[in-house]
């Protein structure tokens, strides 16, 4: 049993039908229950929704607030390597794209770690492009030895991994997987991975699931909004998040809502994400899997972020580079542009002025 199996399911769902029954009733119903059942939640995601914005926010802060209490966790990402084999539309680092490639040594990794470490950040979420050849387990391993010094905390978002790989990872040092399944729509995923491993399907889908077999302490995903219909989307998204956490009790389970951004691909979306969209999306996140971490990172802009904290935000990137390394040399091409400019201490300080305590360590490897 896998994932997979759950979202043949549900793949062929005639959403437009199903959100045109969808009543008032059937809303003011649904946030009057303690525990949500499926379609509950995607009647969440239906235009009939949109009209209960407020009462679906006051539900979501206060189901934050129960769980989580007022905290914010910080961290910061370190792009090691852009190297790519794959040809995905949407990426400014596909293979395809005529920019420099770079790959740090591990001299230039300690010296960006110092730089990040000096801005307080506790919590590193390493990237690179994925290519084996470039980026190969050997040289992660390295790499997390150099980092390990400095961050209590370590995450990766690369290449899908065997289990037996993210063992050795977590072995080295690693405790946390981002992995992005990108668009969970089979057919829409083949139309914008068009060359490279990237292509199977399959095998990335379940990657978060090998990382919790293999033992990660945290396992964040999420669907790259704009690839497809946000509702359809972010309700299958959803549905992963819960069976990763109904399946794997041990690991702390996450999801993050990142809208496309302008990068050198020069991708258009195929749907368009407004920010009453975005908020949509959270408040029914939230409301459906209260325990859930819910991750917002600064692809969105500070005012924006700052309006969307209380609505069920649990962990935020701060001060963040795109760019490989970017931190002690920040002259290399970046992924996609980010709009939250804000320093460190600019955003402890609005955390703070909202009455929520900024978090920047919460573990502590032994």
């Amino acid at each position: 049993m896998s994932f997979y199996q759950e979202y043949l399911n549900y793949q062929n769902i005639d959403f437009k039908s199903f959100f045109k029954n969808v009543k008032d009733r059937d809303i003011k119903t649904i946030l009057n229950k303690d525990k949500l059942a499926i379609k509950d939640f995607l009647a969440l995601l239906s235009p009939k929704a949109s009209n209960y914005l407020e009462e679906m926010a006051q539900q979501a802060h206060q189901l934050t607030v129960q769980n989580f209490g007022k905290i914010v966790t910080l961290y910061a990402p370190l792009y090691l390597a852009n190297y790519c084999v794959n040809h995905c539309s949407y990426c400014g680092f596909k293979s395809n794209n005529n920019i420099e490639r770079n790959k740090l040594s591990l001299a230039e990794i300690k010296k960006e770690a110092e730089a990040i470490a000096n801005l307080g950040i506790k919590n590193l979420l390493i990237l690179t492009g994925e290519s084996r050849q470039h980026s190969p387990i050997s040289y992660l391993k390295k790499a997390i030895t150099v980092l390990k010094e400095y961050f209590p905390s370590l995450a990766i978002e690369i290449y899908p991994l065997k289990t037996e790989e993210y063992q050795e990872l977590i072995a080295a040092g690693v405790d946390s997987l981002t992995i992005y399944q990108e668009v969970y729509d089979q057919n829409i995923y083949d139309q914008v991975h068009l060359k490279g491993p990237k292509r199977d399907y399959r095998f990335r889908l379940n990657a978060p699931e090998r990382g919790c077999k293999a033992g990660m302490r945290s396992v964040n995903i999420g669907a790259l909004l704009g690839l497809n219909n946000w509702r359809q989307e972010s309700f299958l998204t959803g549905l992963h998040a819960k069976y990763l956490q109904d399946n794997y009790l041990g690991t702390k389970i996450n999801l993050s809502v990142p809208r496309l951004r302008p990068q050198k691909s020069g991708f258009k979306p195929n749907s368009k994400i407004t920010d009453q969209n975005l908020v949509q999306i959270i408040l029914a996140m939230r409301i459906f899997l209260p325990r859930i971490g819910i991750n917002l990172s600064t692809r969105e802009a500070a005012d924006l972020r700052d309006h969307l904290l209380p609505l069920g935000i649990t962990k935020m990137s701060a001060q963040s580079s795109t760019a490989v390394g970017g931190y002690a040399n920040s002259n290399h091409t970046k992924q996609f542009a980010i709009s939250d400019q804000r320093k460190v201490s600019q955003i402890r300080e609005m955390l703070i002025n909202q009455g929520y305590q900024p978090v920047f360590k919460d573990w502590q490897r032994i």
